[in-house]
């Protein structure tokens, strides 16, 4: 995968897709699905739109970003390219309400929605500023006890997503999650799995399930992940936020 004339961090990320490339290439052969049935999503939070523009050479087509004000920077920078190349933005972090106009206008997907409070506000913000429907995806909580890093209980589940199938102008595509910190994934992931069946069985079209991130992309992909979102095993340690 390295583009041609590549610069030095060009070939690095090369690299590094190569390697995460064949780990979820890995991963469905053991779960027994096609090596097409999981989406790379390149989370590039603090890293630079230069990044963005050398990930797109080397063929990603999704990134993700976690904060607006960041996003909305390299949004507005990557303008063009974005528009020839169908490059798809991806929020992925907590989302406060009065956020919502703005990403609504340059995200394809929110990962994020975990209220209905939420949910209206970029409802209303995608009628405003979109000509189709913005793809959301539901936050479920897979912590044991207070959802203390965001995410809506599995008991609150069914509402919400009955509330934002209803939202015009607004899709329910699917469901979101974060693995317990410091657990092993697996027996979240296969709860995770478990109530997306459930969420399909009435809302047949939220077929999108967004799990596993760099550590632990495998066990996502075992339990039947669509998109992974993956960050430092493909460019590296953060840099410190500026600011």
């Amino acid at each position: 995968m390295n583009a041609p004339d590549a610069d030095p961090r060009t070939e690095e990320i090369a690299a590094n897709l190569t390697r995460v490339a064949d780990r979820i290439a890995i991963a469905c052969a053991t779960a027994g699905r096609p090596p097409n049935a999981v989406t790379l999503i390149a989370v590039t939070k603090t890293f630079p739109a230069e990044d963005v523009r050398r990930l797109v050479s080397l063929g990603v087509r999704d990134v993700a970003e976690n904060r607006d004000q960041e996003a909305r920077g390299k949004t507005a920078e990557l303008a063009e390219l974005t528009a020839t190349t169908g490059l798809r933005w991806h929020f992925v972090g907590q989302l406060q309400r009065n956020k919502a106009n703005h990403v609504a206008a340059y995200a394809s997907v929110v990962h994020s929605v975990d209220r209905p409070e939420l949910a209206d506000a970029l409802a209303a913000a995608a009628r405003r500023s979109r000509t189709g429907d913005l793809d959301v995806l539901l936050q479920v909580s897979l912590d044991p006890g207070a959802a203390h890093r965001g995410g809506v209980r599995p008991l609150d589940l069914p509402a919400l997503a009955d509330h934002v199938a209803g939202a015009t102008g607004l899709r329910l595509a699917g469901l979101m999650a974060v693995a317990p910190l410091g657990a092993d994934p697996e027996p979240a992931f296969a709860r995770l799995a478990d109530l997306a069946a459930r969420l399909r069985a009435d809302h047949p079209g939220a077929t999108m399930l967004s799990a596993g991130m760099s550590a632990d992309l495998e066990a996502a992909v075992a339990h039947g992940t669509t998109h992974v979102r993956v960050g430092t095993a493909l460019l590296g340690g953060r840099p410190r936020p500026v600011g």
